[in-house]
């Protein structure tokens, strides 16, 4: 199940959470805290999905979308690559290499509609500038594994496919955090049936003891996810133009 993934260039490509939080230097001459890089993530995580939505693409392309764009930024500063203009690019990107390219033109459109703001609009040449830039940030390593493909074997191998709505749920909710960037996503997807075998009062230890896989991993990513339930808010406007009119100025 997770010979593949350990082949992958996305098994090299792991970080440390220490790597995860950083803030480029570029970004740190603007006033960029580390808390903004995050509200910044987070707010175009959720645009992503809405654009997603308008253009109807699958949950993987949007998955695919948000490691893409959360990996840049491990590597590239925000102040280089525009956050309005890197997020629907990766989006168009993970359509491709998903197999089920969106046309930019059509995400153009939809930028144009959806959004007052100038700041996220574009023209078709700005995305496939874009494109090529990203392509070189993420070093054209584009496959991406997610949890969703060992989800079903593993519930069905439990015995607890009554968990997959709960799990799935869960394990969308992960892309609004790094995890996809620090664990293999096999890690994720137990950690998520975890999760809602505890919320569903299932005991599942001795499968997990079967398994014969480190619980402590898995309980780790469990308590990211719980920590981020009892802290997730919805950045507000004022909050995200906080962070995003720091990029603006210049210095």
């Amino acid at each position: 199940m997770a010979a593949n993934f350990w082949t992958s260039s996305h098994s090299k490509q792991l970080l440390d959470q220490e790597e995860v939080d950083t803030v480029q230097p570029a970004d740190k001459d603007k006033g960029i805290t580390l808390d903004d890089l995050r509200v910044v993530k987070l707010h175009m995580t959720n645009h992503i999905a809405r654009l997603a939505q308008q253009v109807k693409v699958r949950q993987r392309v949007i998955a695919t979308a948000v490691a893409y764009f959360r990996r840049v930024y491990t590597r590239r500063s925000m102040t280089e690559y525009d956050p309005c203009l890197v997020a629907p690019t990766c989006l168009y990107l993970a359509s491709k290499a998903e197999e089920s390219t969106v046309p930019a033109k059509l995400l153009v459109f939809w930028l144009k509609k959806l959004y007052a703001d100038d700041r996220y609009k574009f023209e078709i040449r700005d995305i496939l500038e874009m494109e090529m830039k990203l392509l070189e940030a993420l070093d054209y390593y584009l496959v991406i594994y997610h949890p969703y493909r060992a989800l079903t074997p593993l519930l069905q191998d439990a015995g607890m496919t009554d968990l997959t709505v709960p799990a799935l749920s869960l394990v969308n909710d992960t892309y609004k955090m790094d995890l996809i960037l620090i664990y293999p996503p096999y890690m994720i997807s137990l950690a998520c049936i975890y999760i809602a075998s505890v919320l569903k009062d299932k005991d599942t230890n001795s499968w997990f003891e079967e398994l014969r896989v480190d619980m402590n991993v898995i309980k780790n990513i469990s308590m990211e996810i719980l920590d981020f339930y009892d802290n997730y808010k919805l950045p507000t406007e004022e909050r995200v133009n906080a962070a995003m009119n720091k990029l603006a100025v210049k210095t």
